[in-house]
């Protein structure tokens, strides 16, 4: 009588045990191996949002560096408190552009509803409904 060990041929259970081990411990490589790779991902993700906002911040100082170099090019030609008004007034002549253009994009996009997919849809119900009579 031969025994379990010796056995070429395990029965059915052994077989159903064996297999089920083996993809248990494929799963939780797998998990490992993607709990790995996420970390990987997302420290290199907050390393580059770092980076950006760093240049964020740049820019924006780099900006009003460039402001001030014009206020101080047409203070050449004008006393100083009127070349620092001129950059004002040009500064808020462009925030009031951009903030027209915003709002006329805004109401084009509101309400974000996708309205032309709703149309298809009921279209689609309607011809399904009157093939089924």
């Amino acid at each position: 009588m031969p025994t379990h060990a010796t056995d070429p041929h395990p029965g059915l259970g052994a077989s159903a045990k064996e297999v089920a081990e083996h993809a248990s411990s494929l799963v939780r490589l797998e998990l490992e191996l993607a709990t790995l790779e996420l970390k990987r991902k997302l420290t290199a993700l907050a390393f580059g949002i770092g980076l950006g906002i760093g240049a964020a911040i740049l820019a924006v100082f780099g900006l009003g560096f460039a402001f001030a170099t014009i206020a101080a090019a047409i203070a050449t030609a004008v006393s100083t408190w009127l070349a620092l008004l001129i950059v004002t007034l040009g500064l808020f002549a462009l925030v009031a552009i951009l903030g027209l253009l915003a709002v006329g994009r805004i109401r084009k996009g509101t309400p974000p509803v996708p309205e032309q997919a709703i149309r298809e849809a009921r279209l689609t119900s309607e011809a399904l409904k009157a093939n089924g009579r």
